[in-house]
């Protein structure tokens, strides 16, 4: 009996202190890693939402990079951080999602170690190659990579959703082509852009200003239909053979596990409330970013389900890396 009294008691002193957290949070500087370099879409949008939290709070919060290892660098610094909700991680949780199947050794559980807040937002990658490539459609970069198997570059942070992307595309239309590792992000963009890497499918947040500047050709996007603000772009799935090729950047914020629940229900609010405010939906949209906003029981929902797909793409390609 005094077993269970002690029990019933924590219990209650537990939810009052969780409830407590919450109503006195954030109650220092909030750190939001960003597990990538500067400039990609993971840093553009920690950038525009820790801003208007600053603003809402009137706590700082800060964008600390910490690129690496597809993302797992910066992302097993937020999986041993204190659970109190002023360490989070934004990055592209596809890759996440991909890492369990690419790499041998994890320092981190992703359905373990992490306590899903939201998606944020769903750009879907942009098929783009250096202007001076001969080949201007997706049905002309499967000739060319025919004709010339092994010879075209393809930039990509290994293990991440853009590799994938170029991963299926090659595995579905039977080409083969070389691909150029870079830290991931602008690091993508930069090597095309600067003609040391032929093509990429990258995020269309981060790349379609540098398509719209003529650095970059725009050659497709990788939705299920043709984007609204791009109606004259098709889809790659639009291509014979590429039905259903759809993939994306997934932009999503976790807390360490254990972060109190009225805590992640607190940060999943306000940043929910952020980006349906229609200065942000117009600055995401018009860089082709859908905002989201999803409950962290969705959010994790999906992060199942994206491990699975991405699973059977790697058992079926063989690919791995090392760690």
């Amino acid at each position: 009996m005094k077993t269970r009294i002690s029990l019933v008691l924590w219990c209650f002193l537990t939810a009052l202190a969780s409830q407590a957290a919450a109503q006195t949070f954030p109650a220092k500087l909030i750190r939001i890693i960003v597990p990538f370099p500067a400039g990609g879409t993971s840093d553009i949008l920690t950038r525009l939402i820790g801003a208007k939290l600053t603003e809402a709070w009137g706590q700082p919060v800060l964008a600390d990079n910490r690129p690496g290892a597809n993302g797992n660098i910066g992302a097993d610094v937020v999986a041993r951080a204190v659970p109190d909700g002023h360490t989070l991680v934004l990055m592209d949780v596809g890759n996440l999602a991909i890492s369990p199947s690419v790499f041998a050794k994890m320092p981190f559980d992703i359905i373990r170690d992490f306590a899903p807040v939201t998606v944020v937002s769903y750009s879907p990658h942009i098929l783009a190659t250096h202007p001076s490539m001969p080949a201007k459609s997706v049905r002309e970069i499967i000739a060319l990579a025919k004709a010339r198997p092994g010879k075209l570059n393809y930039a990509t942070g290994l293990g991440g959703a853009p590799h994938m992307a170029g991963l299926m595309f090659a595995y579905r239309s039977g080409i083969n082509w070389t691909y150029i590792p870079t830290k991931g992000g602008f690091a993508n963009i930069l090597i095309v852009t600067t003609g040391e890497a032929d093509l990429l499918f990258n995020g269309m947040l981060a790349t379609l200003p540098h398509t719209k500047s003529g650095r970059l050709r725009l050659i497709a996007v990788s939705s299920d239909k043709r984007f609204p603000s791009l109606p004259d772009t098709p889809v790659v799935a639009e291509t014979p053979g590429l039905e259903e090729f759809v993939t994306g950047s997934w932009q999503g914020v976790l807390a360490p596990a254990k972060t109190p629940p009225e805590l992640v229900a607190k940060l999943q609010t306000e940043i929910a409330r952020i980006i349906q405010q229609p200065d942000m939906k117009e600055k995401l949209s018009s860089q082709g970013a859908d905002p989201i906003g999803n409950s962290p029981a969705d959010m994790a929902k999906w992060l199942s389900a994206e491990k699975e797909r991405w699973a059977r793409l790697i058992k079926a390609t063989g690919f791995k890396l090392e760690n």
